[in-house]
């Protein structure tokens, strides 16, 4: 599942996005209010975890402006605000869920497993079935034909954001981005191991390189 974090202050955004990643999410983080709706209104979505007080533009307006938009992807607030008039403002413009700085991180994953669920109840499948290849990203699972496929964490982050992009080039960059975290500082070559290891369990064939540019996973015609 892919979540965005749009969040100004920078240290708590990268504590957040690396926790987020360690609990098997994708992550994409933003530090300013234009960019969140953007990347927002653009992007696929599970959930937004978005701060009030933002450069460019603020979280209720954000957050309206998606609502206003028809686009239903859960909220979750955050502001170092506190009191009833905040919370019900917040609310009122769209938002599932509030969260006042300083807060827990166990409650807010918590709070994030609780939003994913509710919006699993009536949303679409979390299995993505390709030919003979099915991948369960709820229940972190990947079959070929018959027979399931072992897959470590990080291989089944990688395959995750190619099986979303099915059929699109995905960059080298996207994939580090969204599996290791936006600041990751190890060798970017890192992607291509995962991805012989895919292909090694997987099939060769599945995924075809695309020179100069990144991966694409094939869709069977």
């Amino acid at each position: 599942m892919r979540l965005l974090i749009v969040e100004d202050e920078k240290r708590l955004a990268l504590s957040l996005a690396k926790g987020l990643t360690a609990e098997g999410y994708a992550v994409d983080v933003v530090h300013d209010g234009i960019d969140g709706l953007h990347r927002a209104s653009e992007g696929t979505y599970d959930l937004i975890v978005l701060d009030i007080m933002l450069p460019g533009m603020n979280g209720y307006r954000i957050c309206s402006t998606l609502r206003a938009a028809g686009n239903d992807v859960p909220i979750l607030m955050l502001t170092a605000k506190d009191g009833e008039y905040d919370e019900a403002e917040g609310l009122d413009t769209g938002a599932d869920d509030y969260l006042t700085k300083p807060f827990s991180y166990v409650v807010l994953v918590a709070r994030v497993k609780a939003l994913l669920r509710r919006r699993g109840n009536g949303g679409p499948s979390p299995v993505q079935t390709l030919g003979d290849l099915k991948v369960d990203t709820a229940a972190r699972r990947v079959f070929r034909g018959e027979d399931e496929v072992t897959l470590t964490a990080k291989e089944f982050a990688v395959l995750e954001q190619l099986v979303l992009r099915a059929g699109e080039v995905v960059s080298k960059g996207d994939i580090l981005e969204h599996v290791w975290d936006f600041a990751y500082e190890g060798d970017p070559n890192i992607v291509e191991v995962y991805v012989s290891t895919l292909r090694r369990k997987l099939g060769a064939s599945l995924i075809k390189t695309v020179r100069g540019a990144g991966y694409r996973l094939e869709v069977p015609r």
